[in-house]
């Protein structure tokens, strides 16, 4: 292991959080009632009431929640659904999963999130939907995207499953679209000791529709009434363990703004390009940086004992499994991007003795 590790999700279970989980495991483990039972009940109603919106639907992961908020909108054949490729696949890997296609965008160069004069070039007569990813916990241009969209009649979905807690002018990530997604991995800023996802939605009929959906498209049981169901149920004990660190959530959100502030201001090598300060719209899920010659940036930070990691290498439409099939679409944001970034540590448990020394071994990085 590093002496200063990418991540570190040991250090987050102090004492006292420990013993709120092992209670809840607990009581879930005596109570009998293992799937769709109270806990995730109550932590769909309190995850809503935080987002700021009517409803939220648990579901197995971040992966499936973004699948199954495609479904939702029931998409006609021929269908195109633009997005930034940018963040490894699982937005496209949904659509894909739908039977329609991904429209690929390029992205802001400060942000790495949707550029809404792209998307407003890219969007046709097949757009059917827009996905948004606010991108390392950084929310993207939503309102001017959404409004673009709709418009012309398209629903936005946003892809938070970095930006839990992100929010713009009291208002939450996952509550500009018509529905948000979000992943409960355990690196996420809100993470189960698990797989788990959740779908907010202020829509009462879509919400519906996707309580349906994560069970089999159930109307009633064994009655399958929708097209796309799959079983994809939020578990008990993942719901008991997230209720318990829900409350903690702002403040492991300030600790890693303030570790991102530190790198922001510490950071002074001219070939090192950090990323735009930001305020409560970025929950700091990670701090990525841009380099030229970012693997040989990376060897030296290991080579001090670092753990660093690439967010994300390969932009979706040069994967393999297109085949060459857009050889010809150059988004040229998305692609300097994926050569230069580079992440670094941010984890609310970091010492600033450790950021101090990942600043001073970023500056201190010769030819």
């Amino acid at each position: 292991m590093p002496g200063i590790p990418f991540n570190a999700l040991d250090r987050q279970h102090d004492p006292m959080l420990s013993a709120e989980l092992a209670d809840a495991f607990g009581r879930v483990a005596t109570s009998g009632w293992y799937v769709l039972g109270e806990e995730v009940s109550m932590f769909e109603r309190e995850f809503a009431a935080y987002c700021g919106v009517d409803h939220a639907i648990g579901v197995a992961n971040g992966s499936e929640a973004l699948e199954l908020a495609v479904a939702a909108l029931d998409l006609p054949p021929g269908s195109t659904v633009a997005l930034a490729p940018n963040a490894a696949m699982y937005a496209t890997l949904a659509v894909l999963a739908n039977g329609v296609e991904p429209s690929f965008v390029d992205v802001d160069a400060q942000s790495a999130t949707i550029d809404v004069q792209a998307l407003a070039s890219t969007i046709t007569e097949t757009t059917r939907a827009v996905i948004v990813t606010h991108l390392y916990g950084r929310m993207a241009e939503v309102e001017p995207i959404v409004a673009l969209a709709a418009a012309r009649g398209i629903p936005v979905i946003e892809d938070c499953a970095q930006a839990h807690g992100a929010n713009r002018d009291g208002r939450h990530a996952g509550s500009f679209g018509v529905a948000g997604c979000f992943s409960f991995y355990p690196t996420k800023n809100l993470g189960a000791l698990g797989d788990g996802g959740a779908i907010v939605t202020s829509d009462a009929s879509l919400a519906g529709r996707l309580r349906q959906l994560r069970q089999y498209g159930w109307a009633t049981k064994y009655d399958v009434a929708l097209a796309h169901g799959r079983n994809s149920r939020l578990d008990e004990l993942q719901a008991a363990m997230l209720r318990r660190k829900l409350g903690r959530l702002d403040d492991w959100n300030s600790r890693r703004r303030a570790i991102a502030g530190r790198y922001h201001a510490g950071i002074r090598h001219p070939e090192i390009r950090a990323p735009q300060r930001r305020g409560s719209d970025d929950a700091a899920h990670l701090y990525v940086v841009y380099c030229a010659r970012r693997d040989d940036l990376r060897r030296h930070l290991s080579r001090h004992g670092i753990g660093t990691d690439v967010h994300y290498p390969i932009p979706d439409h040069r994967q393999r499994i297109f085949e060459r099939r857009y050889d010809e679409l150059h988004l040229p944001v998305v692609e300097m991007l994926a050569r230069t970034a580079l992440s670094l540590p941010c984890f609310p448990e970091l010492r600033d003795d450790e950021t101090d020394a990942v600043i001073d071994t970023c500056n201190s990085w010769q030819r």
